[in-house]
């Protein structure tokens, strides 16, 4: 997989362009787009486009990258990534209205384990409840 595939997603596409012309994407932004950007990027070339944030330095983006990839998070849902949007001034989410924005699954193809770990987690969930 590759940054081309990453970009099939409009708001990943947003963050990628964003990041290439040096704008501080925000903490959060950061977050979104490494939590979804590690299952199409190496870590070398994750942490490289994470540098190009004018407010990121690599050794920064080496820790985020580390972090994600040892805590393994699932990648976000459009209504966690509005909640993240609300706390900080870049948006994460360039267009809101679209109710689809924002939506990294109908566009993205992940690898099979992430679609595991959700469904490990919803059956996980329902048992808790029970």
């Amino acid at each position: 997989m590759s940054l081309k595939d990453l970009e099939n997603n409009h708001m990943m596409a947003h963050l990628t362009q964003a990041l290439e012309d040096g704008k501080d994407i925000g903490h959060y932004g950061r977050l979104v787009y490494a939590i979804v950007a590690r299952h199409f990027l190496s870590d070398d070339e994750l942490v490289s486009q994470l540098a190009k944030d004018k407010d990121f330095a690599e050794a920064d983006a080496r820790g985020l990258v580390q972090q994600v990839q040892e805590r393994d998070y699932s990648p976000p849902g459009r209504a966690k990534i509005m909640e993240y949007q609300e706390k900080q001034d870049f948006p994460i989410i360039p267009g809101t209205q679209d109710p689809d924005e924002g939506n990294v699954y109908r566009d993205l193809d992940f690898p099979q384990e992430v679609y595991d770990h959700i469904n490990e987690y919803h059956h996980q969930k329902a048992e808790d409840s029970a």
